[in-house]
């Protein structure tokens, strides 16, 4: 297990398909409500949100951060790194709950890597503020926000303080809380994506995010494209003359995503063929037609934990950031 854990904390933005990215070209899309969702809990507020929150006493002033455009590793404040994780996952017109669940899951996602680390060089995990994925720091921000840094700023800082003692802990440590953009409405079972089961992370329902923009998107690859990209991401070498035999009948996850499916004799997971060929999430299906793939996607991202759109839209229906946290992280509990 701790093997597949350290491998989501250096890859994760590589399995989620570049979050930060796909939450800013989204930003403007609306979520609407829809009759399958979840119920609001009552007074918007849940049981875990009414108790106190439990103690915790592993938490840390300091993150040790890899930047990959320059692989050195970063001591960055927590309250710094917070603000500049936000910022990069989420847009700032999304709601206040929605940003300080955000804000909480990848606050409990460091200090799980920090404490299943093996680095050589011991940074917990790693990013890449100069392509806004993972961490933003000051000076991108400045950037990228202009002449609206200062209220940027200031928003995103008053609720970075508001929970900055905050941790989703499951068993007293800290819970390893990934996110990922949009789910195909349902969230998938950690063991499918990474090979380790984790009993937080596990399928929920996530409805919502069937009303999300770029839900479902067709991307068209020539065959050989494809065989391009299956020789370089699999090894597989495809017989050109019989395109329309390279894929066979894919078995699903009980969340509906690819688990497997025959790929030129060979079985490949989902996972393994979403990364080979690029693709947005690994609820997909295959079509062949007029010499080209037509590859329809539901979803963005590796499908496991909280979903970014989720959280937009159960916090527009009047959710708080700790239901909003219980629901996508079942058996956490909130620790201060």
């Amino acid at each position: 297990m701790k093997k597949a854990f350290l491998l989501l904390c250096a890859l994760l933005l590589v399995l989620g398909s570049a979050l930060p990215l796909a939450g800013y070209r989204l930003a403007r899309a609306a979520l609407g409500r829809r009759a399958d969702v979840p119920p609001a809990p009552a007074s918007s507020t849940s049981a875990v949100s009414e108790a106190a929150p439990a103690a915790f006493e592993g938490d840390a002033d300091v993150f040790l951060i890899e930047d990959l455009s320059t692989g050195e590793v970063q001591q960055v404040s927590k309250r710094d790194y917070l603000i500049g994780a936000a910022a990069a996952e989420m847009p700032l017109t999304w709601p206040d709950e929605a940003l300080k669940a955000q804000i909480v899951a990848a606050h409990s996602y460091a200090l799980y890597c920090r404490d299943h680390a093996s680095a050589a060089n011991g940074s917990w995990l790693s990013a890449d503020p100069a392509r806004r994925q993972g961490y933003l720091t000051d000076a991108v921000l400045h950037s990228y926000w202009g002449t609206d840094y200062e209220a940027n700023y200031a928003r995103l800082s008053a609720l970075a303080d508001a929970v900055l003692s905050d941790v989703l802990c499951y068993d007293g440590a800290a819970a390893g809380t990934s996110y990922f953009a949009i789910s195909n409405g349902r969230t998938e079972a950690s063991e499918n994506v990474w090979g380790s089961a984790l009993p937080y992370l596990v399928p929920v329902d996530s409805s919502t995010d069937l009303s999300a923009d770029n839900y479902e998107v067709t991307l068209t690859l020539s065959a050989p494209q494809v065989q391009q990209l299956l020789s370089s991401g699999l090894g597989i070498s495809a017989d050109s003359a019989a395109p329309e035999r390279w894929f066979g009948e894919t078995t699903l996850t009980a969340s509906g995503y690819a688990a497997s499916l025959p790929v030129c004799g060979q079985t490949v997971s989902g996972t393994a063929l979403r990364r080979a060929l690029g693709l947005r999430s690994a609820c997909f299906t295959i079509r062949y037609q007029d010499g080209s793939f037509l590859i329809t996607t539901k979803g963005y991202g590796h499908g496991v934990g909280l979903s970014q759109w989720g959280a937009k839209a159960l916090a527009e229906q009047g959710w708080t950031y700790e239901a909003i946290l219980t629901h996508y992280f079942p058996g956490t509990q909130l620790c201060r």
